[in-house]
């Protein structure tokens, strides 16, 4: 599985422009399952066959997009202008490099050296209208034939193993979900599920709302990457979750309030096999739950989640322990649909 996550994670796939995700994505689908369609937003739906037909049909989701950059500018000396593509924190994106465009041209964004800046921004973060992309051109007509207007922009984030058990990479979010339900779709199922493989979810979940349309899901599992907080400075429940304390069950977030039961199911599956869990210390975040809860009627909704650390950066770290649990407390949740049909 680490593998798979690994070339996932290095895959450029920014919100709207997931198609190089979505290509490696099809490509195990088809060699899985009996049916495999896309849709108008470019989900990736994949059903397949399982020993039992449930009750209702189940639906496992993640996202295939990234946060990144987009070009909205080019500067009369070549410098490109930009914003951001999803949540960012304009901190953690000086120095950083990106690849533009379906070219995958190398740019590195900057701004002011610090040995010219006056007192006033020395103790500031400098905005986003403050920064730009080099990408070494000359002059504006030399970056225009390189780069466009529109094109995005990715992050380099070089996968990398360290420590105890621990990866950092770009991406985590969402492709940890992506990777866990190709991992089970290799394996033979205990009931009939639909893979959703959705766009756009860092920009507003918006592939999961037509996803959800289409599949008509009465039972909905969302498999996600959030916010860990285990850093030296956070104490207690700021900590919000820890990476390799387990899988998170969440019970809401700022998009969500997950269902009640399926929430104490997937705790009491959790401890009856001995795999430890923990839930977030605070509402935050959201997921492609919200959109698929409230497709037509309403879908009873849960999620599963991997704590990741300086999520939406170039440099995301989760425990690779964390990974084979929630494969296993995702396999316990297809086990008790099949019990229930």
């Amino acid at each position: 599985m680490l593998q798979e996550l690994k070339k996932l994670c290095s895959l450029p796939g920014v919100s709207g422009r997931e198609d190089a995700v979505r290509d490696y994505i099809l490509s195990v689908c088809r060699e899985n399952c009996a049916e495999v369609k896309t849709d108008a937003m470019g989900n990736v739906l994949a059903f397949k066959k399982g020993a039992k037909a449930p009750r209702e049909p189940i639906m496992l989701a993640a996202h295939m997009d990234e946060v990144g950059v987009i070009i909205t500018n080019i500067t009369d000396d070549g410098f490109l202008k930009f914003d951001f593509v999803g949540g960012i924190d304009r901190r953690v994106v000086l120095g950083k490099k990106v690849y533009i465009g379906d070219s995958l041209i190398p740019g590195v964004i900057g701004m002011k050296a610090f040995h010219l800046a006056d007192k006033s921004e020395e103790d500031r973060i400098m905005k986003l209208k403050e920064m730009y992309i080099d990408i070494g051109a000359e002059n504006k007509e030399e970056a225009a034939s390189l780069v466009s207007l529109g094109d995005v922009g990715s992050f380099d984030g070089e996968c990398v193993e360290f420590g105890e058990s621990f990866i950092k990479a770009k991406a985590i979010d969402d492709r940890i979900g992506c990777c866990v339900m190709l991992t089970l779709m290799r394996e033979v199922l205990p009931v009939d599920t639909w893979f959703a493989f959705t766009v756009q979810e860092e920009v507003g979940c918006r592939g999961a709302n037509t996803a959800a349309y289409a599949i008509k899901p009465g039972v909905a599992l969302i498999l996600e990457g959030t916010t860990a907080a285990d850093i030296p400075s956070q104490k207690g429940g700021e900590k919000v979750c820890i990476a390799g304390a387990g899988p998170v069950i969440p019970f809401m977030d700022g998009g969500a309030v997950y269902d009640r039961a399926l929430f104490n199911e997937l705790r009491e599956l959790a401890e009856a096999d001995s795999i430890p869990w923990q839930t977030k210390t605070l509402i935050s975040g959201g997921t492609d739950a919200q959109a698929i809860q409230r497709s037509r009627a309403g879908v009873r909704t849960a999620a599963i989640s991997a704590a990741v650390r300086y999520i939406h950066s170039p440099s995301s770290v989760a425990c690779v322990k964390d990974f084979d649990s929630i494969i296993k407390l995702a396999q316990l949740f297809l086990r008790k649909r099949a019990e229930e049909a």
